[in-house]
């Protein structure tokens, strides 16, 4: 009861006429720059985000809950229209959503996707406003040891599933700390990694770390790869289902979500693996599997809704531990760290009215982006024939700008270049931005935890695991490092597989001879050929 009534001052909040105006404003704009080529959620907030910030806290952050959404609901239609996913939540829509496309079912795709997004983020929504305070009271009992464990697993968890191998994740994450380290420490007074410059003497700017890597470097990414030929747009038509598109849908709406939620709430969920599950999920129960790879509704359905019910999985964790698990979930922690708001167990108790504003607004932002998107898909459609080079003009102008609005100095500017030639590096040797993003929030964070700890215990190390949650966490991060090592370990023990129709040998049994009364080596070839390019790697 105490959620519900909580809930309901939120709506009222939420519903004020100012308020209202300002979560339109944010779904028409998240929608608006979601939906262009190659920008996901988290550059669309990370992009926006100075523009919140003439408001004040609680409108701020409402507006915030629309752009987020409709940055998500963006990522859908890129997919299905360009197969140009803004991120790698989005990439399993892509493939059945632009085979559907290609048929001619733009419409039924792109309406399956914002139904989904609607159901699966309203549910997941109200698990959040459930389970969110659930979270609060457990983490109040956690000390510091506790605390910091959860922190460090929260960062290693989600750099060891990030990029093309962990070396790149964790070279990736180690930026991040060390750009976190800039300033002057908070304990000792003394500068680091400053170089006599007196603009860092106050660290960097989370909002310009993140404009710069996530737009700016996308930006640079773009240009260094653009091909001058237009977009080919397939026109998208009228958004309707028909009776048996709803049949199909509304079943992988619901298992969707089931996957989309417990994964997003996690540490190290993310929204990569739950929407991989739902796509295998729906080919093995369809009805009609002979459809998949060529454009079946399920594929899109499915994976959509895993999609959003993640999305607002990680706002759990964000507002009852402030542990963020995407980067998207990491430009929202700037947001409030900005506003001089620290998310964690004393957020629902110091902030407890923009709190449930801002779960009632994540319900209004929903149903917004459902009435809306709809009959406005053709008009996003055409927003994709801009340009490239004068679309990421745009985005770097905007950047420029939300760079500068922030402390309104030069050596912003000259920050935001270096940093966005940082990020452009990190994609040309194919560095996940992620951990670094969490570096940069987290690593004075986990710092001040560990001094903390630290002073309890006098300065013994054992002060680190005092505490049996922080035990078992520890041991957690010990199966993330090691499992790798572990599994080429059994591999290897593991006893070969005898291929079928070969006879087994040993004692006891005698290898099958030719005619000439010598030993067959066919299989000693067709071990060379297996795999049909004569390498002998298969």
């Amino acid at each position: 009861m105490d959620v519900f009534s909580s809930l309901m001052d939120g709506f009222a909040t939420a519903l004020t006429p100012m308020n209202f105006l300002y979560a339109v404003i944010g779904v028409l704009l998240g929608t608006a720059v979601g939906v262009l080529p190659g920008l996901g959620p988290a550059m669309t907030v990370a992009l926006l985000l100075p523009v919140t910030y003439v408001l004040e806290p609680t409108s701020a952050f409402i507006m915030f809950a629309g752009i987020y959404y409709g940055g998500m609901y963006g990522g859908s239609t890129t997919s299905i229209l360009l197969n140009t996913p803004g991120e790698s939540s989005s990439v399993v829509t892509a493939i059945e959503g632009n085979k559907m496309a290609k048929a001619g079912r733009a419409a039924q795709a792109l309406a399956t996707a914002a139904i989904g997004s609607f159901v699966a983020g309203t549910i997941g929504t109200a698990l959040l406003a459930v389970f969110a305070p659930i979270v609060v009271k457990f983490a109040v009992s956690l000390g510091s040891p506790s605390y910091f464990a959860i922190m460090v697993l929260a960062l290693l968890a989600v750099t060891a599933v990030l990029g093309s191998s962990r070396l790149r994740g964790f070279a990736s994450l180690g930026l991040g700390l060390a750009i976190g380290l800039v300033g002057i420490d908070s304990v000792t007074g003394q500068r680091r990694l400053t170089f006599g410059q007196p603009l860092l003497a106050d660290g960097l700017d989370i909002v310009v770390v993140a404009v710069a890597i996530f737009a700016v470097g996308e930006a640079l990414w773009v240009a260094a790869h653009l091909r001058r030929n237009p977009l080919q747009v397939i026109p998208v038509g009228r958004p309707w289902m028909g009776k048996q598109d709803w049949k199909r849908s509304w079943k992988p709406w619901l298992r969707g979500t089931a996957f989309g939620f417990p994964f997003g709430a996690l540490p190290a969920g993310g929204a990569e693996i739950p929407t991989f599950l739902s796509y295998v999920t729906e080919k093995r129960l369809s009805k009609h599997p002979e459809e998949f790879g060529h454009g079946a509704i399920e594929g899109v359905a499915g994976p959509e809704a895993a999609n959003n019910a993640a999305a607002a999985g990680t706002m759990t964790p964000l507002l009852a531990l402030g542990l963020p698990t995407n980067a998207t979930a990491a430009v929202m922690l700037a947001a409030f760290t900005s506003y001089g708001i620290q998310p964690g167990p004393q957020l629902f108790a110091s902030q407890g009215p923009l709190v449930w504003a801002l779960i009632a607004s994540l319900f209004i932002g929903n149903f917004l982006l459902l009435i809306i998107n709809l009959p406005l898909a053709p008009l996003w459609a055409k927003l994709l024939q801009l340009p490239r080079p004068y679309l990421y003009a745009g985005i770097l102008f905007f950047a420029t700008l939300g760079a500068y609005s922030v402390n309104l100095q030069a050596f912003d500017l000259v920050l935001l270049l270096v940093l966005g030639a940082l990020g452009f590096m990190m994609r040309r040797f194919g560095l996940p931005v992620l951990p670094l993003i969490l570096g940069v929030i987290l690593g004075p964070r986990i710092e001040g935890q560990l001094r903390k700890t630290l002073q309890l215990s006098a300065g013994d190390p054992a002060g680190l695991w005092s505490e049996p949650i922080a035990v078992g966490v520890y041991v957690l991060i010990a199966l993330i490092l090691l499992w790798p090592f572990l599994f080429k370990l059994i591999r290897r023990n593991r006893p070969a597989a005898v291929p079928a129709g070969i006879p087994p040998t040993g004692p006891g049994t005698s290898a099958p001879r030719e005619a000439g009364g010598s030993v067959s080596h066919g299989s000693q070839r067709g071990d060379a050929t297996a795999d049909g390019d004569g390498d002998g790697d298969g």
